[in-house]
């Protein structure tokens, strides 16, 4: 059995009907009786059904009625009409009305368990697609390998590698674009869990209000829109990993929620009042001191201890400038076959450049610098010209306190990431999501950044 369902049985013969609900509940489903069309619809509409089993033929209204309510309804439920007029034309007839296949009476009930099982491996299958999908959207422009020489970086691999194999929550900090994700994708890749699903959450990109429902789901009518049962990311990732990136903020009221999983491995939907469990192991990152945030009352002492049992410090990029060769390498290869360009390289001068700058961003800033230069470089070969330094010596917006050759480092980043900043909103057409996922940063980072620059829509020409 690949997992328990929801099951509505519609049978006006009470002998068929007792029987068949107590062999699907022997067998570990969650089954819901109804001896009549009228009665099915009720049962329809008040609650969620993975799967409904309908006799063909009924007084009053006939299994097709039901069957055309039930997609109204629910559209993704599925269907297996019982009849038996086992013809051709019956089974035509379910089928365009959206029936997922048919079984004829006297039912055979070993038939009837492998249909199920085949459905409840379907749904499973479309659930993981959905899931995916919804990460492939998710992933920022980032290498989706970890390359690196530096021994920092080899230590970091190391300790990823004796620790995947345990059950125990992981804190992995590092700056914004350092690899975080990356990194507990290859926790999940190298423990037990590897071929179940892994679940990303960004906690900075959903509004506080919605962070609950998106992590523990929530019933019918929980809220204005709740229209139907909407299962969360701890269920989601059943058997996996669920990844809970910038944690630092999470709302309070959710880090209690988070807390009494991490204690008691159980959790309510919202509006739900039945205790649920889930096999999931979780890992969290942040870029933020939760130290600080638990001095500050914005972070709970006691999760920070659940959730940092083992910590992962990835080192920004600048402090382990020996794995940048390897990824401007890597880069130049990606973005040269992402644009059809025949790249060989990149010039000494323009390597040392890249290897002497700082990248606040880390490797998504590094990723970002090179795509740029691979798509406007004349040559086959990215040179300095390429690179976004040369035109701070230009740009007088970046020149107003101080002569170029004076500009301390902090004002030759802040300068740099100024510039960057705006030809992002430009090209964006100040579509902020947009433009944080082409610099690297999380929308509120990108907020923040804009008022310290003073750069709004009605002052940056677009």
């Amino acid at each position: 059995m690949n997992r328990t369902l929801d099951i509505l049985i519609v049978e006006d013969e009470a002998f068929q009907r007792d029987m068949l609900g107590a062999f699907l509940r022997k067998e570990g489903h969650r089954v819901a009786e109804a001896d009549s069309g009228e009665t099915a619809c009720r049962l329809l509409e008040a609650g969620f059904f993975d799967l409904i089993l309908l006799d063909y033929k009924m007084p009053g209204m006939s299994g097709l009625d039901v069957l055309k309510q039930a997609r109204e309804l629910n559209p993704g439920i599925d269907a297996v009409m019982m009849t038996a007029y086992g013809t051709i034309e019956t089974a035509v007839e379910a089928m365009k009305a959206g029936a997922r296949d048919y079984i004829t009476k006297p039912i055979d009930l070993d038939a009837l368990c492998m249909l199920i099982d085949r459905i409840a491996e379907h749904r499973t299958l479309i659930r993981e697609n959905e899931m995916l999908r919804q990460d492939i959207e998710a992933i920022t422009p980032a290498v989706k390998t970890i390359l690196y020489q530096s021994r920092k970086m080899e230590a970091l691999i190391n300790l990823t590698g004796r620790i995947a194999g345990s059950q125990s929550t992981v804190l992995i900090v590092g700056e914004t674009g350092t690899g975080k994700e990356l990194v507990a994708r290859l926790v999940h890749n190298l423990s037990p869990r590897k071929d179940n699903p892994f679940v990303a959450v960004n906690c900075a990109a959903i509004p506080d209000n919605l962070i609950e429902s998106e992590l523990f789901g929530y019933e019918k009518g929980a809220f204005t829109g709740a229209v139907q049962r909407k299962t969360g990311r701890f269920e989601q990732a059943e058997g996996g990993t669920l990844f809970l990136d910038e944690i630092g903020e999470l709302p309070l009221a959710a880090q209690v929620k988070l807390l009494r999983f991490l204690q008691e491995r159980e959790f309510y939907r919202v509006g739900g009042e039945q205790m649920l469990k889930a096999d999931v192991r979780i890992l969290s990152a942040t870029h933020q001191d939760l130290n600080l945030g638990v001095t500050t009352g914005r972070f709970r002492e006691d999760l920070l201890y659940r959730i940092n049992v083992v910590t992962l410090d990835i080192p920004p990029l600048r402090d382990r400038r020996e794995d940048i060769p390897v990824l401007i390498d890597h880069f130049i290869e990606k973005f040269s076959r992402k644009n059809r360009r025949n790249m060989n390289g990149i010039t000494r001068e323009a390597q040392d450049l890249l290897m002497r700058y700082d990248y606040p961003g880390n490797v998504r800033e590094l990723e970002n610098i090179i795509e740029r230069a691979v798509v406007i470089s004349r040559s086959a070969v990215i040179t300095t010209v390429d690179l976004p330094f040369q035109t701070m010596k230009t740009n007088a917006d970046e020149e107003n306190d101080c002569e170029t050759h004076a500009q301390t480092l902090n004002a030759a980043v802040e300068s740099l990431e100024k510039r960057m900043i705006r030809q992002a909103v430009q090209q964006t057409d100040f579509n902020q999501s947009q433009a944080a996922a082409i610099l690297g940063l999380s929308e509120r980072m990108l907020r923040y950044k804009l008022k310290k620059y003073g750069l709004k829509k009605d002052n940056v020409k677009l």
